[in-house]
């Protein structure tokens, strides 16, 4: 699987990437970074404890972390969920259960890229 089969699997968009950071091997190694980041296991555990506070800045950051790397569909979700809790909004199931898939089809996409090159 190549890195740009990789967005496509995703949902996300290789030549936005790499217009922004002009270097493949620069968006992989970013792209295989992405999982180890602990900001979404913050979210579903903020959202289960009741900190909407700290859910908040958990979205936030996935979001900002989509952005940068064109994952546009992970992005496009997560942006509606930290714009509902930035409202105050308590209620965000529907949000978080589109988050969810998002980020597990853009981590199954990553782990399938990692998988067949070796990483």
């Amino acid at each position: 699987m190549t890195l740009q089969a990789c967005y496509e699997a995703m949902g996300a968009d290789y030549n936005d990437v790499i217009g922004r950071l002009r270097s493949e091997r620069l968006v992989q190694k970013f792209v295989l970074k992405f999982l180890d980041d602990g900001s979404y296991k913050l979210l579903l555990d903020s959202l289960a404890s009741g900190n909407h506070e700290e859910a908040f800045r958990a979205a936030h950051t996935i979001k900002g972390m989509c952005q940068n790397l064109s994952f546009s569909t992970l992005a496009a979700s997560s942006s509606e969920l930290t714009e509902a809790l930035r409202g105050g909004a308590t209620e965000v199931d529907d949000l978080l259960a589109k988050v969810k898939e998002d980020y597990q089809r853009t981590a199954d996409a990553i782990n399938a890229f990692k998988a067949e090159n070796g990483l």
